[in-house]
């Protein structure tokens, strides 16, 4: 049985540096396809994340998350496995499993998110905003009741806190 909930029958094309720009928390996403796009398939985010920043440890009941690591060095956490994914890292997260991740260094870490089946993008969409420039959005505290607020209606639940980034060394 197919988990798409409707059907394309045309080409979707975005050229580059397309797609819906979105300030969520210290990240700035370009939304490349979504479950609307893609005929319900998958969601497509491109994410350009600050140094040390790291999301609330979460769950998604709906959907696999995937992350292709394009530039930057991350450790990340599915359950209780902890690993280091530098660029040209390839990261499988499976539903229903707690994960989180945190750019380690001084540099920014640039990603792709593949959710599936697709409208988990949602929450980025739904709980971000229009960017007021082109780089990251300032160091604000994030606002957790609005975050869980927004990930309980895409399925998905805060159940933990950020991670630390590693001790660095001299």
């Amino acid at each position: 049985m197919s988990s798409r909930t409707d059907t394309v029958d045309h080409a979707y094309f975005l050229a580059a540096g397309e797609g819906q720009p979105i300030w969520f928390l210290r990240n700035r996403m370009t939304v490349k396809a979504t479950a609307l796009t893609t005929g319900g398939a998958y969601g497509l985010v491109e994410s350009w994340i600050a140094p040390g920043f790291s999301p609330p440890l979460h769950v998604h009941h709906r959907e696999d998350e995937a992350f292709y690591v394009l530039e930057g060095e991350l450790t990340m956490r599915c359950g209780e496995r902890t690993f280091r994914a530098g660029a040209g890292a390839f990261v499988f997260l499976p539903r229903d499993v707690p994960h989180s991740f945190v750019v380690e260094g001084d540099t920014p870490a640039r990603m792709l998110t593949l959710l599936s089946p697709g409208g988990g993008e949602g929450v980025f969409i739904d709980g971000g905003r229009r960017p007021e420039h082109d780089g990251l959005p300032p160091a604000e505290p994030p606002d957790i009741d609005a975050l869980r607020r927004v990930s309980a209606s895409y399925g998905a639940d805060i159940v933990g806190p950020p991670m630390t980034p590693s001790p660095r060394q001299p």
